[in-house]
């Protein structure tokens, strides 16, 4: 029998991935602006791919997708946007993108869908960082569904065969698949993912007017060349694949979709499709959770660099000042392990964050 529970050394064997060292980076107060999307009603959606039912004509698009580190890289060759909606059961997303050479290999659920060319969603209903969904998909809409308890700089546990049990999806192709002899215009998909999954698998609540989810996407692209009539990944002067691009909504700063803080957040809306809404402005809640954010980066640093956390003091963090205010965090260290905290904007509770990134209010 399969182990459901696979570690993070497992998983990144998988994907060769280099997690040995816990260095991190820091990012500047300043640059934290994710995207925000108010996700409104609908009253059905036809999953077929194709984006054309007249809710999905009311809603409103996504900005394009931008490379995963930001603004310092160039911006994506071909666009990509996405429309969402829910009702009392489904939260939908609906996805075109702009491709001339839509190809797709892999056809076995669960294999690493990234090494094609893909589509993926990422889901994190507490905003806690912990026990999120990941879903990817490729023009022949193979499916990678996995849990993850952690990000795998955390040293989580990733569960790879959780399935979206309930989940509908179509692609439908603007061209030919695998046809390197025509020009095609772009692939698109539509999903819906029970709200159900979501709460079972994520701990969370089934959303309401107000509810707030944190959430990303991404589409990995490659470069390819035509031969002998296929399509080819490209390679380097050594013979290997070169890097794939990373094109996401709400840009991480890094190449590493699992930075959750980083996600983009998601408003649930009663009004309908093409109603006005209000938008999502960024809390000062929000605000507090970003200055232990960067606690617990330098607390990351300066553990991979002495072996245990350090004070606020000796973190030159007493005072931190993020969005238009100062807050005066307080530190528990236990041994090898802390808690930061610093006062909720209610003035009644905590915000708390520990070693392995883990934030919540108490």
């Amino acid at each position: 029998m399969k182990h459901l529970l696979l570690t993070i050394a497992v998983i990144a064997a998988i994907l060769g991935c280099n997690l040995t060292s816990e260095s991190t980076f820091v990012l500047d107060e300043s640059e934290y602006n994710p995207e925000s999307y108010v996700c409104q009603r609908t009253n059905g959606i036809v999953i077929d791919g194709r984006l054309d039912d007249a809710d999905w004509q009311k809603a409103e698009w996504t900005s394009y997708f931008v490379d995963i580190e930001g603004d310092k890289k160039p911006k994506p060759e071909f666009s990509t946007r996405v429309k969402m909606l829910w009702d009392d059961n489904f939260i939908y997303f609906g996805a075109v993108m702009e491709e001339p050479h839509i190809w797709a290999n892999i056809l076995k659920r669960d294999a690493v869908i990234f090494h094609d060319n893909d589509f993926e969603i990422f889901i994190d209903p507490n905003g806690d960082t912990h026990n999120y969904l990941e879903y990817e998909v490729n023009a022949f809409g193979t499916i990678w569904d996995l849990l993850l308890t952690k990000p795998y700089r955390d040293k989580g546990l990733v569960i790879n065969n959780w399935d979206i049990n309930g989940i509908q999806q179509q692609v439908s192709i603007d061209g030919t698949i695998n046809n390197p002899a025509d020009a095609d215009k772009s692939w698109s998909i539509e999903i819906a993912i029970p709200l159900s999954v979501v709460k079972e698998a994520c701990h969370g609540a089934h959303p309401q007017e107000g509810t707030v989810w944190r959430l990303n996407f991404s589409r990995v692209q490659w470069h390819t060349d035509i031969v002998d009539g296929k399509y080819v990944k490209r390679k380097d002067a050594n013979g290997k694949n070169l890097p794939e691009e990373n094109w996401v909504w709400s840009p991480q700063g890094a190449i590493d979709m699992h930075r959750p803080e980083m996600w983009g957040y998601l408003l649930f809306s009663e009004t309908k499709a093409g109603e006005p809404a209000n938008k999502y402005e960024l809390t000062e809640d929000e605000w507090i959770k970003w200055a232990l954010r960067n606690i617990y980066y330098n607390q990351r640093q300066h553990i991979y660099d002495t072996g245990s956390p350090a004070t606020l003091k000796e973190l030159v963090m007493t005072t931190i000042k993020v969005g238009n205010k100062s807050y005066k965090p307080e530190i528990f260290i236990i041994n090898k392990d802390y808690t930061a905290r610093i006062k909720s904007s209610d003035g009644d509770k905590w915000w708390n964050i520990r070693r392995d990134g883990y934030i919540w209010k108490e």
